[in-house]
């Protein structure tokens, strides 16, 4: 039996996943977490196989800081991310932080229950759209944006100035220019505000 935890902040999404995991013979959903917070409480005192856990919970901490504590977990559970955003930031961001997969949220329920059961076993379970975008930067890396460029550029978008997102990253100023000199160049671009428009135009990065 594998014993899942339903990790999401929205009471009928933890329904609608239940009411098609629980039609699986060997699938038991053990718990239910309606915060980041809990999912990390729970996966280190219930015993839980698969922890499915969304990226976005509002306020608070976010699905990839959970899934990267629960990952350090001695003997924890695989984290699935299940989730509606495809961008590059994102991906990165989760499968950096040790999920075993991710899957977008409009999967049929049979290709959920497959990605369940291959976390389960300990392989990698990747949506196919999620796989090509992992492929495309693997052809191109010297095109791809790095996880610290897709960091800056995410500050970027939310207004901060070079300063600030210096601060907030715990790099000098002359980093962020480097690392915005390295954007601009790899988008083609030559300002902040189109750099920000061709990452979200390219599924980079999620509009605000």
């Amino acid at each position: 039996m594998i014993r899942l935890l339903l990790a999401d902040d929205h009471p009928v999404v933890r329904a609608g996943l239940r009411a098609v995991l629980d039609a699986e013979p060997d699938f038991e959903i053990a718990a239910e977490a309606p915060t980041a917070e809990r999912a990390v409480e729970l996966a280190g005192s219930e015993r839980v196989d698969v922890v499915l856990m969304d990226l976005q919970f509002g306020a608070g901490m976010h699905g990839a800081q959970a899934t990267a504590l629960i990952a350090a977990l001695p003997d924890g559970p695989r984290v699935l991310v299940l989730t509606t955003y495809d961008t590059d930031a994102d991906i990165l961001a989760a499968v950096e932080a040790g999920a075993s997969g991710y899957l977008l949220k409009d999967a049929p329920p049979e290709e959920l229950a497959a990605a369940v059961r291959t976390a389960a076993s300990g392989r990698s379970a990747l949506a196919p759209a999620v796989a090509d975008r992992l492929m495309d930067r693997m052809r191109a890396p010297s095109e791809a944006l790095s996880r610290r460029e897709l960091e800056v550029l995410q500050l970027v978008r939310d207004g901060l100035s070079n300063a600030d997102v210096a601060r907030e990253l715990f790099l000098s100023q002359a980093t962020v220019k480097s690392h915005l000199v390295h954007i601009y160049a790899k988008l083609g671009v030559d300002s902040r505000t189109a750099a920000v428009a061709a990452a979200v135009g390219q599924g980079l990065l999620r509009s605000r």
